[in-house]
């Protein structure tokens, strides 16, 4: 890949932040708001990742409370971000016992803090920011383990679609990527290593066995 393409992959999370639980608006939010909001939040990783229609889906399937007279408060939009970064790398179900499994261990204040910045970090290293993974804690549960290897997927699958969309914009084919690999000569092979191997051996057995 060229430079020209490794700085526009990176540029792409460069900047990317998730606004912090505090940072999250404090008065209720109605449904096009709470959309609107998680959208532009994400649009650097994920374009269109949640629509009105997803988050009534939302609800009726019990991931998130009711709205209170129409209106989405703080635990639920960060809920809400989760989800909506989340859904790709996991099914609907799975989610719901994420967000369970989180609530017998964390205040949603605490788990949404710690997704942001392992995803943050993890984001950074995996698209070549950062030169090691970010640790964020060090407690042993079983629970934040599973939400890293979430985040994990997650940085990943977004790495793979944003190359992809950036070898398409720079007109790069599979061919070209081939040829850009460096070329190993056949007698520097692998397979013709192992031959020339097993021909040397061949040669000392035979040698030791005329000595005998």
């Amino acid at each position: 890949m060229t430079d020209r393409c490794k700085e526009k992959l990176t540029a792409s999370v460069r900047d990317f932040q998730l606004p912090r639980y505090h940072q999250i608006p404090t008065v209720g939010l109605y449904l096009e708001q709470v959309t609107r909001y998680i959208s532009d939040m994400l649009a650097p990783i994920q374009e269109n990742c949640i629509t009105n229609s997803m988050v009534s889906n939302y609800v009726k399937k019990k991931l998130i409370s009711n709205p209170h007279k129409k209106q989405y408060d703080r635990d639920q939009i960060a809920y809400l971000i989760f989800i909506a970064a989340a859904k790709s790398v996991l099914s609907l179900d799975a989610l719901k016992q994420m967000i369970e499994l989180q609530q017998q261990t964390y205040s949603p204040q605490k788990a949404y803090d710690y997704f942001c910045e392992e995803l943050e970090g993890t984001l950074a290293y995996v698209f070549g920011l950062s030169r090691t993974p970010t640790e964020i804690g060090s407690d042993p549960f079983d629970e934040k383990t599973m939400l890293r290897s979430v985040v994990i997927a997650l940085s990943c699958k977004t790495y793979l679609e944003k190359c992809l969309v950036v070898m398409k914009e720079e007109g790069i084919s599979g061919q070209e990527l081939k040829e850009s690999e460096p070329v190993q000569h056949e007698e520097n092979s692998p397979l013709k290593r192992d031959q020339k191997d097993e021909a040397q051996m061949q040669d000392c057995e035979d040698g030791a066995a005329a000595q005998r």
